[in-house]
This record gives structure tokens, C-alpha cells and sequence, in this order.
């Protein structure tokens, strides 16, 4: 009794972090046991990164998947990946649904505080919805991949697909060929089916869920899709189409070059979708210019929306502070999104979310310089580093191939930053310094030069 009410009293926020944590911890015994492998062998930290990897959806990789583990292992993988991609907590609390068992109101929070950025009533009917979606998703893709691989000499085409397609609609990135899906570069079926699964995978559920409740009551006049919808989708195209025209351009006689116009717009478009948080990639990042890298590494650190299995600051963060901006410059009072107002604790939260974010890869990066390179040499693995820290944070799995040439000291650093990303920084700050009750102590103002 006693131990049922000390886990009560848990943080929502630690909560999460413990049930990824256990879960890294349970997939490296997996992937350490010798049918994992085919060398019946892998070193503590390199199972330990891959796990960590495959629970947060990351994707970076320091031994090649397809290569490297075998069946088993590339199982082990799978499941991490689902696992981490819905959310431990999630896949918990709907299994004690299905066997009868009662859901604490403990966990019902961390289901609200991961899905809904508002209370609602329907919060089961939410996380149904989620697993149904979700299922359906990988299903429809996984068919798609198959028959566009069933003929290529796969030897397990059925797992490959389905490998691939749990895989993009986590935004995870793994892949069971060693160039990812370089070798596809010229299959839409590919390229369209793996960034349309990324694309569902990356919106965030709150906003499948909307929209699904917008088709359903399409005949009741005032149903409106919320402020959070409207702001994931448009901020979500602005940046594919930004992104992928911006490739384009830059690239247009670099990696893209000899490619036909089709072939052209079709990675360019699968670049800047794929660099947001999932890890494919039909291009090799080496044969990219530094101003594709510098676009990318943006696109990394804004990555996915809230509720989704991407990480990232999250889009609806830059559109706050984006909004937060505009009035600023145009001197409103309140900032707003789509005419409805922002409160304050929002804009201050998104502020502080970007900053602490900065701060964090910066932090992490200044120390990849130290133990990641040779004196007189920093420049060398300057960009390539800041390009991980980056991906890791973002949990995005691209990387300009340093990851498997990284010391242990830089693996837990990465591994650090997968989990921080896909935990949340703020998340990680309330976990650290608490969340206790809100300081209402206010000071005589006074002011300060700016500028």
C-alpha cells in the first residue's frame, strides 16, 4: 500500500522518464544476448546507444542494423521502436483497459499530459484512436513497401517492409540497408509511402484526432478545428515546402545533379520532410553543400508537433514565438494565433523552451569539441558534431557518418540528448529543480537598457 501511494506521488514528468529509462535498460540485456548478433558479441555501450536509439526514435546508429543483428535482434529493434514511438506509458495504460484492470488517476494524467493540451472527457476514446490509427498506418504502408521491394531480392521482404514502415511512421529512421534508402532515390512508391507515414507519424495524434473528429461531425455547424490543429498543419507545410524549395536550389547542381526533374523535386521534397525528426534519407548527407547542412540542422531543432513520435522543440513552439514577435514588432498587446489569443504562460514557456534547448546542444557540443577532436584540428569535426548534437536532440537519426567513430565519453553524450529530446527539455528542467507551487511574489519595477 504504502509503495502504491509513493507512486502516486511521482511527477507525471519522472514518470515518463523512468518508463523510457526501464525501457533502454530492458532492450541493451536484448541486444547484449548472443542470438541478438551475428557475431554473438556487442560491446555494453554500443547496446546501450542502440537502445536508447531505437526507445527514443532516433535512428543514429553505430553498428549497421541490417548487418550487424540478426532476426532477433533486428526484432528487439522493432519493438523498441513501437514501444518508444507510441510511448511506454501509453501501451501500458491501454493493456490494463483491455484486461479489466483499473487506470490510476496518476496515470490517466501523463496520458492527458502527453495527448491533450486542454483536459478532455474522452480521453480513452483518444488513446484508442491513437493505437487504431497507428496500426492502420503501418499496416497500409508496410503493404506498400512490400510490393514495391517483394521483387528486389530482398531475403525477408514481408519483415523488411514492416521494419521500414514502423519505422517512418515512429520518425525513427532505422533501416536495414546500409545506406538507407539511397538505393530508392528514384522510387516514389518508396519515397512517397515512407513521407507520407513520416508525415502522420509527425503531426502529433492531439491533431489526427481533431481532424478525425472534424470529418465525423462535418454535418454540425460550428465544429471548428482548435488553434493547436491549425497551427501544426500550417507550420508543418510552410516548413516542407520551404525546406524542399530551398534544397532544391541549393543542390540543384550539387547532389542533385544528372538527376531528372522528377527525380529532383522528388528528393529535394523527401529531404526536407525526412530531416525533420525521422533519419531516412535518399541523398547522401556527405555529398551535401554546408549551406543544405546549416538548413537541415534548423529543421532538426524545430522538428516534429507536441503528442507526435517526433521530437524537436516542436512546431507550435515556433509559431508562438513567432507570433509573440510579430506583435512585438506591430505593438499589440497580445500575441494570437488564427484570432484566437496566447496566454502569457505559453509565450514565457516557449521562450524559456528554445532558450534552455540552445543552451543544452550548446553545452553538449562544446564538449564533443573537447573529447571528440585533436588539438589544431577542431574545424575538421566542427559542423559534423554540431550536425549530431543537433540530430540527436531532435531525434531525428541523420548524421554526416562521425557516430560510429565517437569515444564512450561522446556516445553518453549523445545518448544524453536522445533522451532529453525525446523526453522534452522542460520536462527533463521540472524533473531536476521540481514543480512546486507557482512563486506569486511580485518586485517594484524598474528599467534597464536593452538593445
Amino acid at each position: 500500500m504504502k509503495l502504491s501511494k509513493a507512486v502516486r506521488t511521482i511527477p507525471p514528468a519522472l514518470t515518463l522518464l523512468l518508463s523510457f529509462l526501464g525501457a533502454i535498460l530492458a532492450g541493451t540485456v536484448l541486444l547484449m544476448l548472443p542470438a541478438a548478433t551475428r557475431g554473438g558479441s556487442i560491446p555494453f555501450v554500443d547496446a546501450l546507444f542502440t537502445s536508447t536509439s531505437a526507445v527514443c526514435v532516433t535512428g543514429l546508429i553505430v553498428v549497421d542494423t541490417g548487418t550487424f543483428f540478426t532476426v532477433f535482434g533486428q526484432m528487439v529493434i522493432l519493438l523498441l521502436i513501437q514501444a518508444g514511438g507510441l510511448g511506454i506509458m501509453t501501451l501500458s495504460v491501454f493493456f490494463f483497459r483491455q484486461v479489466g484492470r483499473g487506470v490510476s488517476l496518476h496515470q490517466r494524467r501523463i496520458i492527458q499530459d502527453l495527448y491533450a493540451p486542454t483536459p478532455r472527457k474522452d480521453i480513452w476514446e483518444l488513446l484508442r484512436i491513437i493505437l487504431l490509427f497507428t496500426l492502420i498506418s503501418e499496416g497500409i504502408g508496410g503493404v506498400v513497401l512490400y510490393v514495391s521491394w517483394s521483387g528486389n531480392g530482398s531475403v525477408l521482404p514481408v519483415f523488411s517492409a514492416l521494419f521500414h514502415a514502423v519505422s517512418a511512421f515512429c520518425n525513427a529512421g532505422f533501416s536495414l540497408f546500409a545506406d538507407s534508402l539511397v538505393g530508392f532515390s528514384g522510387s516514389a512508391a518508396v519515397s512517397l509511402t515512407v513521407a507520407f507515414l513520416i508525415i502522420l507519424g509527425g503531426l502529433g495524434f492531439p491533431v489526427i484526432f481533431d481532424i478525425m473528429q472534424k470529418i465525423k461531425f462535418r454535418t454540425i455547424k460550428g465544429y471548428r478545428l482548435s488553434t493547436q490543429t491549425k497551427t501544426v498543419l500550417s507550420v508543418s507545410l510552410m516548413l516542407i515546402a520551404g525546406g524542399a524549395l530551398l534544397i532544391l536550389f541549393l543542390e540543384f547542381n550539387g547532389a542533385l545533379k544528372g538527376m531528372a526533374w522528377g527525380e529532383k523535386i522528388l528528393n529535394s521534397l523527401f529531404q526536407s520532410i525526412t530531416c525533420r525528426t525521422a533519419g531516412f534519407n535518399t541523398i547522401g548527407i556527405s555529398a551535401l553543400g554546408a549551406a543544405t547542412l546549416i538548413l537541415m540542422i534548423f529543421l532538426m531543432f524545430v522538428g516534429a508537433s507536441p503528442g507526435s513520435c517526433g521530437g524537436g522543440i516542436k512546431t507550435t513552439t515556433a509559431a508562438v514565438v513567432a507570433a509573440h514577435l510579430v506583435s512585438r514588432l506591430k505593438r499589440r498587446e497580445q500575441p494570437s494565433l488564427f484570432r484566437r489569443g496566447l496566454p502569457q504562460d505559453t509565450v514565457g514557456k516557449s521562450m524559456a523552451l528554445i532558450l534552455l534547448a540552445s543552451a543544452l546542444i550548446g553545452v553538449v557540443y562544446f564538449c564533443l569539441l573537447v573529447f571528440e577532436t585533436d588539438p589544431g584540428r577542431e574545424h575538421e569535426k566542427a559542423l559534423p558534431l554540431f550536425f549530431e548534437a543537433v540530430s540527436a536532440f531532435g531525434t531525428v537519426g541523420l548524421s554526416m557518418g562521425i557516430t560510429s567513430g565517437l569515444t564512450r565519453v561522446g556516445k553518453g553524450l549523445i545518448i544524453f540528448l536522445m533522451i532529453t529530446g525525446r523526453v522534452g527539455v522542460l520536462s527533463m528542467v521540472y524533473i531536476i529543480i521540481g514543480s512546486g507551487p507557482r512563486d506569486a511574489r511580485l518586485y517594484a519595477e524598474e528599467n534597464i537598457m536593452i538593445g
